[in-house]
């Protein structure tokens, strides 16, 4: 009869991953081998993802500055190009943020970039 030797590290391995899986749904939180599949399976969405969320926001800030420049007379492209000629040096996180909550400031950057391309 052979010894058990790999008791304790086996044990925590698993206890390692029911913990991960944790709150997933059925057999996903309390199978080891679907526990294992889902985990993976998660973690290969959550890689993606983080990927992805990056171009998402990048989206959502362009169609933000889009409508708020139109608000204001001027297309997306045409208010970027004023604002690079102008040097207005903010990216478009900021500048969406600009649009979103304070339309006023917003408003005058447009007419520095309105100003430059004219």
């Amino acid at each position: 009869m052979t010894r058990a030797r790999n008791v304790v590290p086996r044990l925590a391995r698993r206890r390692r991953m029911m913990r991960r899986a944790r709150g997933y749904w059925g057999a996903r939180h309390r199978l080891l081998r679907t526990v294992k599949e889902a985990l993976l399976r998660a973690g290969n969405f959550a890689y993606r993802d983080r990927r992805n969320k990056k171009r998402v926001f990048r989206r959502l800030w362009i169609q933000r500055i889009n409508a708020a420049s139109r608000a204001n007379g001027l297309s997306y492209s045409k208010f970027t190009h004023g604002a690079k000629k102008a040097g207005i040096e903010m990216d478009r996180k900021v500048l969406s943020e600009l649009a979103f909550q304070d339309p006023a400031a917003f408003t005058l950057v447009v007419e520095k970039a309105k100003s430059a391309l004219a």
